[in-house]
C-alpha cells in the first residue's frame, strides 16, 4: 500500500485530498496557508487535520526510509532472503523493523559469540534440531569437549550451546513483538524510595514511596511524576512482568517436541533468554512507549491551554498601568498608551522593608490623573499580593473610580523576554526590570502580540513540560503560535518582528527587513508593497499575504483576510449584488446578507471561477473587514478589592480565572495569593472525561470553595451544584 492509500485509510479520508495535501506540503507550501486557501483541494481539512496528516507523513517517509536502509545492511551481509525482504517491507513500524534487523545488527561481544567461537554451533543446532532418537544432550557433547577452546567438560559445551539457542530466541521478532504486548497490557509498575534516610529530602514524592499500579492503567502525569523521582534519585522504580506466563509462552514457542531429550536444555535456555536477555531491554522499550504516550498527552494539554492563552481577548483603548511587584528592590512600573507606546516608568516602595505606602499611593494617584489609567496589571511574582492589596486599597479611595480595576498577569517568561536580545532591541536604556513591568502591561492589553517575543515553553501553562522531548515540545508549541498567529491575522503596520515570525512564510530574517523597510519607508500602504522588502519574494508573499492586515489601506481588501489571489472574484462577486470596493467595511454591505438571501451559492461560486468554500471565506471578510475573533470573547476578570486564603470559608460562591489545566483538574485564580484546584470530578455536573472539555485556560468561571488548608496552603474548589447568580 502506498503512503497516501495508507494515510487516507489510517485518518478515513479521501484519497485524493490526503494526494493534494501532500502534494501541497512538498510544494513548500504551510500548513496555515493549506487549511486557508487550498480548501478545495484538501476537501476543507481543517489545521488540526493537517497537522497529524503532515506528522504522519514524517513519520511513515522515515519508517520507508529506514527499511530500505535495514535491507541494504543486511544485503551487505549476505544474509537477505525473500522472506526477511517480504517481512521487513510488510513492517508497520520502526520498532517492528528494529526487531527484524536486530539479529543481523552488530553486537558488542556477546556469551553466544564466544561459544560459536569455540565450536559449539553444530551442537546448538543438534539441540534445536530436538530428535526424539537423539543421544543423550551429554553424549552429544562430548566430541566438543575441548580445554584448549575454553570448554573443559561436555557440561561446558552444553552451556556454550544454550548461550547461543537464548540469544536466537531473543533475536526473534515473534517472541519480542508477544513479549512486549504482553508486558504493556499486564505489567505493573513496582515504586519506592530509593533511600529511606533521605525521605525528609523528597517529601513531594511521598506517595510514591510504596506504589503500585498497573502500567497499562497508569494516567500521564503519574508516569511523568515517577519518571521524575526516579531521575532526581528520590524513587527506584521496578516494571514487574507476570515472569511466569511470559517464560511459558516462550517455552512454548522453542520446545516442539516434549520428548526429545534436548527439550529440558531448550526450557533452561528460553528461560535465559527472557530473563538475561530479554526482559531488561522490553522493560526499557516498554516503559520508554509508556514515557512517549505520556508526554504526548503532556504536550496536548500545553498545547490547548497555550492556544487559550494567546486567544485571550486584548484590553482595546485603554491606558494601562503595569506593575513589576518585588521586596527589597521596590515594584517597577510602567504606562504604556493605548497602541502599546510606553509613556513612563518608575519605582515605588509600597512592600517591605521600606513599606513606603504614603509615597507610592502619591504615585500612583498622579498616574491614574494624568494619562487616564482604564487599567491596572499586577505581575503575579513574589510580592504580588501585598502590591494588590496596597491597589485595591488606592481604588477604595478613589473619589469616583469610573470602573478602573486591576488584573492579575501572569509573569512566566517575563523574565526570560526582559533579559532577550529583543528587549534590549526595543528599549536599550531601560534596566531589566523595567522591561518586566512594560511586558505586564501589554500582556494585558493584547496577550498574543507580547507572548510571541517569548519561547514558547517558557509561558508555563502546562505540566511537566520540562520532562518531555525538549525538541518535540518546542515543535509542537510553535505549530499552535503559528496557527493563532494565522487565524487572527496580523497588522502589517504596528505587528514586531517576533509577531512577524509566525505569519505563514515569513523567516525570521524576513520579518525583520519588513519591520526595517517600515522603518525607512514608512507605513505600508497595500500588501503589494510587500513585494519591496528585501529576501520576500513570490512564493513567500503567497504564504504570506491573505494573513497579514492593513487598517486604511488604499486597497479595501487589504484588511481584510481575502488572499489577493481571489481579489477579483471578490470584487467581481460585489458588482453582481450591486455593490463596489467602496462599500467595503461600510454600513452598506450590512445589506449582503439580505441580498444573498436565496442566492445558488455553489452556482455563484461557479461563475466566478472559484470554489464554493472559498466564495464562503470571501462572504465572511466583507462582513466582518479586519475582524478579530478574540473580540468575541469574554473580557478578563477585572477586580477592585483582596481576599486573603484567611478570609475563605468552605461555601463561598466566587468568581475566578482558569490559570492552567492539568489532566487531574483545574487551577483557579479567585484572587488570594494561592490558586484553588477543581479536581475534574468538581468541574461539572455531567461527567468529564478530562478537565479540557469542561475549561479552558483564560475561562472566567463561578466557584464554591469547598475546604481550605492554611497549614499546607491549598484550596479546594467545586464548579458543581452552584446556585443560580442574582
Amino acid at each position: 500500500m502506498d503512503i497516501v492509500s495508507r494515510l487516507a485509510k489510517e485518518l478515513s479520508l479521501g484519497a485524493a485530498q490526503v494526494g493534494n495535501a501532500v502534494k501541497l506540503f512538498d510544494e513548500g507550501n504551510t500548513i496555515p496557508f493549506v487549511a486557508r486557501y487550498r480548501k478545495e483541494l484538501t476537501g476543507e481539512m481543517d489545521e488540526n487535520v493537517l497537522r497529524d496528516l503532515h506528522e504522519r507523513l514524517t513519520y511513515l517517509r522515515k519508517l520507508e526510509e529506514r527499511k530500505e536502509e535495514v535491507l541494504r545492511l543486511i544485503g551487505e551481509q549476505g544474509k537477505l532472503t525473500p522472506e526477511l525482504e517480504a517481512k521487513i517491507s510488510a513492517a508497520e513500524s520502526l520498532q517492528e523493523v528494529e526487531d527484524l534487523y536486530l539479529p543481523y545488527r552488530p553486537k558488542r561481544r556477546t556469551r553466544a559469540m564466544i561459544a560459536r567461537e569455540r565450536g559449539l554451533e553444530p551442537l546448538a543446532a543438534l539441540l534445536r534440531a530436538q530428535a526424539v532418537d537423539m543421544p543423550s544432550p551429554e553424549e552429544a557433547a562430548t566430541p566438543y569437549v575441548d580445554p584448549e577452546k575454553g570448554v573443559p567438560t561436555p557440561e561446558a559445551a552444553l552451556a556454550g550451546a544454550m548461550d547461543i539457542v537464548a540469544e536466537e530466541v531473543s533475536d526473534d521478532a515473534e517472541v519480542r513483538k508477544e513479549v512486549r504486548g504482553r508486558t504493556s497490557a499486564e505489567g505493573v509498575l513496582a515504586v519506592a524510595i530509593a533511600d529511606p534516610a533521605k525521605a525528609s529530602e523528597h517529601a513531594v514524592y511521598q506517595m510514591y514511596f510504596d506504589y503500585r499500579e498497573p502500567l497499562a492503567k497508569m494516567p500521564p502525569h503519574r508516569v511523568l511524576a515517577v519518571n521524575r523521582g526516579e531521575r532526581e534519585g528520590a524513587l527506584k522504580v521496578k516494571l514487574e512482568a507476570p515472569r511466569e506466563t511470559i517464560v511459558y509462552d516462550v517455552q512454548r514457542r522453542v520446545v516442539k517436541e516434549q520428548r526429545s531429550p534436548a527439550a529440558p536444555y531448550l526450557q533452561r535456555a528460553a528461560e535465559d533468554a527472557y530473563d538475561r536477555l530479554i526482559s531488561p531491554s522490553i522493560e526499557r522499550e516498554v516503559r520508554a512507549e509508556v514515557t512517549i504516550r505520556a508526554e504526548e498527552q503532556a504536550i496536548k494539554v500545553f498545547s490547548l491551554n497555550l492556544r487559550n492563552l494567546l486567544l485571550q481577548p486584548p484590553i482595546r483603548g485603554r491606558v494601562v498601568l503595569g506593575i513589576d511587584p518585588a521586596y527589597r528592590t521596590g515594584c517597577k512600573w510602567a504606562v504604556v498608551s493605548e497602541t502599546g507606546k510606553l509613556l513612563e516608568t518608575g519605582v515605588m516602595y509600597p512592600t517591605v522593608p521600606q513599606n513606603d505606602i504614603a509615597g507610592s499611593t502619591v504615585v500612583v494617584k498622579r498616574l491614574i490623573s494624568r494619562y487616564k489609567i482604564g487599567a491596572i496589571a499586577i505581575g503575579n511574582g513574589t510580592g504580588s499580593r501585598e502590591t494588590e492589596a496596597f491597589v485595591a486599597g488606592i481604588l477604595r479611595e478613589l473619589p469616583d473610580p469610573s470602573g478602573l480595576g486591576y488584573v492579575i498577569v501572569s509573569e512566566a517568561g517575563a523574565s526570560v523576554y526582559s533579559a532577550s536580545k529583543l528587549a534590549g532591541q526595543e528599549f536599550p536604556e531601560l534596566d531589566v526590570s523595567v522591561r518586566g513591568a512594560i511586558s505586564i502591561a501589554r500582556r494585558l492589553q493584547d496577550p498574543l502580540a507580547e507572548l510571541v517575543k517569548i519561547e514558547p515553553k517558557a509561558i508555563g501553562v502546562g505540566q511537566y513540560q520540562h520532562d518531555v522531548d525538549q525538541g518535540r515540545l518546542e515543535d509542537t508549541l510553535g505549530g499552535v503560535v503559528e496557527s493563532v498567529v494565522n487565524a487572527v491575522g496580523v497588522d502589517l503596520n504596528t505587528a514586531s518582528p517576533s509577531l512577524l515570525s509566525y505569519v505563514a512564510g515569513v523567516t525570521p530574517t524576513v520579518a525583520r527587513n519588513i519591520v526595517v523597510y517600515r522603518d525607512q519607508a514608512g507605513r505600508f500602504s497595500s500588501r503589494q508593497e510587500l513585494m519591496e522588502v528585501s529576501r520576500l519574494g513570490d512564493a513567500t508573499f503567497t504564504q504570506c499575504a491573505g494573513f497579514l492586515r492593513i487598517p486604511g489601506a488604499s486597497h479595501p481588501l487589504d484588511n481584510t483576510s481575502v488572499h489577493p489571489e481571489s481579489y477579483a472574484a471578490a470584487e467581481e462577486f460585489l458588482e453582481k449584488f450591486g455593490f463596489t470596493l467602496d462599500d467595503v467595511g461600510t454600513a452598506k454591505l450590512g445589506l449582503l446578507k439580505l441580498k444573498l438571501k436565496g442566492a445558488d451559492l455553489a452556482k455563484v461560486a461557479a461563475e466566478l471561477g472559484i470554489g464554493l468554500p472559498t466564495l464562503r471565506d470571501i462572504i465572511e471578510a466583507l462582513e466582518k473587514p479586519g475582524r478579530d475573533p478574540r473580540d468575541e470573547l469574554p473580557q478578563p476578570l477585572f477586580r477592585t478589592d483582596v481576599l486573603t486564603i484567611e478570609d475563605l470559608k468552605p461555601g463561598m460562591v466566587l468568581r475566578g480565572t482558569v490559570r492552567n489545566v492539568v489532566d487531574f483538574g483545574a487551577f483557579i485564580d479567585i484572587g488570594v495569593k494561592q490558586d484553588g484546584l477543581a479536581h475534574v470530578s468538581e468541574l461539572a455536573d455531567r461527567f468529564v472525561k478530562h478537565p479540557s472539555d469542561a475549561v479552558a485556560v483564560g475561562n472566567v468561571v463561578r466557584v464554591r470553595v469547598l475546604g481550605v488548608d492554611l497549614q499546607r496552603n491549598r484550596i479546594s474548589l467545586s464548579l458543581k451544584g452552584l446556585p443560580p447568580e442574582h
